[in-house]
């Protein structure tokens, strides 16, 4: 089975040859060749690469490292900024380059919350022109995304991480599946894509968290496993669970047919995003 990771993070050590803006949870590095390593441990073949917004901000450099030492194995990502009035060029310049497969705006952070926001607007049509998805970080701007994908078609838009706030370290949201109707609300538009990325963080039960299946498989009758990819978000999650235990737990579970499973680890992904990993 082709098994893709749907958000994987790598960074080096705070540095001032390239200062992290904040901390990201987690370990104090997480190279290309520890993410590697992990990966081949537990038999994943692949990963898209988010550069992480925390520290590196907009500065994708540290991931076009670790595509170059890695370059079967990961696809890029990198977060761009709606309000800069160069987007477009940043976009197409993006689009162009080795290894890059789509663009995210972190929407629950500084951009506007104007679903029809000229830079957001920009943003979307430019990744339309050039055949990339553009990544969502909703968290608490689900109804604002929905209205996104209805303005903006042309666009595959993918929402990051269920859509749904995740803790950072225990214990997980008393209610984690609170907002799943907005969540649920999106499916109705076709260029909306889902990650089932980080999901275990919000189990309330140890391995393999029985407790997440019944809201998930809402989301898999919502959207259908063609829209519907795979992921851990590592590293964010190292204080709620191991890698491996984010790969197994859609491993052993019962509430996957074995071609279910097989779209939602990695076949659909290599359709959204045009890209498979050489390993496979």
């Amino acid at each position: 089975m082709l098994t893709i990771d749907a958000q994987v993070h790598a960074y080096e050590r705070n540095d001032p040859r390239r200062p992290w803006h904040a901390t990201l949870a987690g370990p104090a590095e997480a190279t290309g060749d520890q993410m590697v390593a992990a990966m081949d441990e537990v038999g994943v073949d692949g990963a898209l690469l988010v550069s992480p917004f925390t520290m590196y901000r907009y500065d994708a450099s540290y991931a076009l490292e670790v595509y170059a030492r890695h370059p079967g194995r990961f696809a890029l990502i990198k977060p761009v900024d709606p309000s800069d009035p160069k987007v477009a060029d940043t976009i197409a310049d993006w689009a162009a380059t080795p290894g890059a497969v789509a663009v995210r705006i972190m929407l629950n952070r500084t951009a506007s919350e104007n679903p029809a926001d000229p830079g957001i607007t920009r943003v979307l049509a430019a990744a339309a022109r050039h055949s990339l998805p553009v990544n969502l970080l909703a968290w608490g701007r689900l109804d604002q995304a929905r209205l996104m994908a209805a303005r903006n078609p042309e666009t595959m838009l993918v929402i990051d991480h269920l859509g749904l706030q995740q803790p950072f370290a225990p214990p997980p949201p008393a209610e984690p599946f609170a907002e799943l109707p907005k969540v649920l609300a999106l499916a109705a538009h076709d260029n909306v894509t889902i990650k089932i990325s980080g999901a275990c963080t919000l189990s309330h039960e140890p391995f393999p968290y029985r407790d997440i299946w019944d809201p998930l498989c809402r989301i898999f009758d919502a959207f259908g496993f063609d829209r519907c990819m795979w992921g851990t978000d590592w590293t964010r999650a190292v204080a709620l669970l191991t890698y491996k235990q984010a790969v197994d737990a859609f491993l052993v579970t019962d509430r996957l047919s074995e071609s279910d499973r097989a779209a939602l680890m990695g076949e659909t992904l290599s359709h959204i995003y045009d890209w498979s990993p050489a390993k496979a």
